[in-house]
């Protein structure tokens, strides 16, 4: 579990494709220093588990699914990435809960200057859509972000100079790739009203069914 508060970016030495996935290694200089061989790191909000440490590069084992459904696939040695470390115990709950399970790659539609802050409009799918709401959360690369509008397909969010200066969206613009992950808790009341729903509609009928055979 993350909160989607970016502890540094890392960058990435290689991007090695094998039978079913890939071996992503990073630099990392704070994350390294506290990483040990089994930890959960968040890479561009993708939860991943360390599988060697040399020095300050760590490395993951990424499968296919994981290559296909999210920007990493498309990291080339060089590219910044952002970087949080799994919740411990003793951890600050800023930004929201994150799972690190992303549910779908975005495309950055448009960025504009307002000042010192950044407006970005993101092109997502209908699944991602279904779950965000207005001044609600969201996750884009890991980031915990705040909703500003929804569109027909896609949504808005402003971008303080603090998150560009210190996240992948500082330098990423239109056309660019980043990963969705919407707010878990939105999900459990979404699966929790259809399943109210499903009930109500199964009551329903069973009702109607009595009535029919003359039974009320």
């Amino acid at each position: 579990m993350f909160t989607g508060l970016i502890l540094e970016m890392g960058e990435l030495t290689s991007l090695k494709r094998r039978s079913g996935g890939a071996v992503l290694t990073l630099k990392a200089d704070r994350i390294a220093t506290a990483a040990a061989t089994g930890d959960s790191i968040a890479i561009n909000g993708v939860c991943l588990t360390v599988i060697a440490i040399n020095n300050n590069g760590i490395s993951f084992d990424l499968s296919d699914e994981t290559l296909s459904a999210t920007n990493l696939g498309r990291l080339k040695p060089g590219d910044r990435i952002n970087l949080e470390s799994s919740l411990t115990p003793d951890s600050k709950m800023g930004g929201h809960f994150v799972t690190g399970h992303v549910d779908s790659a975005g495309k950055i539609r448009s960025r504009e200057t307002s000042g010192d802050m950044l407006k970005f409009e993101i092109e997502a799918p209908p699944d991602v859509l279904h779950f965000l709401v207005k001044k609600g959360s969201v996750a884009v690369d890991g980031i915990s972000l705040t909703v500003v509008d929804i569109l027909k397909d896609g949504f808005t969010l402003i971008i303080i100079p603090h998150t560009a200066r210190l996240t992948t969206l500082g330098f990423k613009g239109p056309g660019d790739t980043v990963n969705l992950e919407t707010d878990i808790l939105g999900k459990y009341v979404a699966r929790f009203m259809n399943r109210e729903e499903d009930k109500n509609n199964k009551d329903a009928r069973f009702m109607d069914s009595l009535m029919k055979g003359g039974y009320i």
